[in-house]
């Protein structure tokens, strides 16, 4: 299985700290059937932004001390970009990274708003031959309060990617709740832990796939790690066409 969002990296932003907090996270992610992880450190943040050569550095130097060891895990480059004004210029000039060497770029909103330019950024990048993913949408404020906001972005080109700790119950019920309507809404695409640690954000990779399955998700469960695997093979995503996607103010009743 593959991890496409995790904080892994070593003092560099809220991750962890030491290379052994980092090695200790990356023998639980092993732990938990994880064959693949993507690095996505902070870029373009308020508070932190990791430069692409420091991503450049650090993982083949985690990539040998996984093989010393004996785990059975891949890593891979990438970013979780601040989205900007100047995102496709920072992109080109490979001041931030996509995931994996593909096309696909992790973007994160602000928190709690979604910026008035995000939908022409999006129009943006897809012309340029990149696609967003719009990280842990169901924790961005505007989002949780008028979902409708996501599907608008969906519609443009953009894609999702839920949480593990989300689907969990780690961040709240109301989120879990939201968590699971996106899903069954056909509005999000992939799935990340976003982990950050073991203690306060863990990978919680297998509890948030279980609770899919509880809920009667397996083709969401299927769909959700097919394109995870699509991402490091640089593929396009396994998609809902339009009409799929419920445009009915389905986020009237959740």
């Amino acid at each position: 299985m593959f991890d496409i969002h995790s904080h892994i990296l070593f003092g560099v932003d809220d991750g962890p700290k030491t290379i052994e907090q980092s090695l200790e996270m990356m023998m639980q992610a092993e732990k938990e059937g994880i064959t693949d992880i993507l690095a996505t450190s902070h870029a373009c943040h308020p508070q932190y932004h990791v430069h692409a050569t420091d991503v450049w550095q650090q993982v083949p130097q985690l990539q040998h001390a996984l093989d010393e060891r004996g785990i059975q895990l891949k890593i891979h480059t990438g970013h979780e970009v601040r989205i900007t004004d100047d995102l496709l210029e920072k992109l080109e000039r490979k001041e931030v990274l996509p995931l994996a060497n593909s096309q696909y770029v992790l973007l994160e909103l602000p928190s709690s708003n979604v910026p008035t330019y995000t939908k022409n950024m999006i129009v943006l990048l897809k012309s340029a031959g990149i696609t967003p993913i719009i990280a842990h949408p169901e924790r961005n404020k505007a989002i949780a309060e008028k979902p409708e906001r996501l599907e608008r972005l969906i519609r443009e080109g953009a894609v999702a990617q839920i949480t593990a700790g989300s689907l969990a119950g780690h961040f709240g019920k109301s989120i879990q709740k939201l968590s699971l309507d996106l899903v069954r809404a056909n509005l999000v695409h992939t799935y990340g832990s976003d982990v950050h640690n073991l203690t306060t954000r863990p990978f919680l990779f297998d509890e948030g796939l279980s609770f899919l399955e509880k809920k009667k998700q397996l083709d969401a469960v299927d769909i959700l790690l097919e394109n995870n695997a699509r991402i490091l093979e640089n593929r396009i995503f396994i998609l809902h066409e339009p009409d799929e996607i419920r445009s009915k103010k389905w986020w009237q009743f959740i």
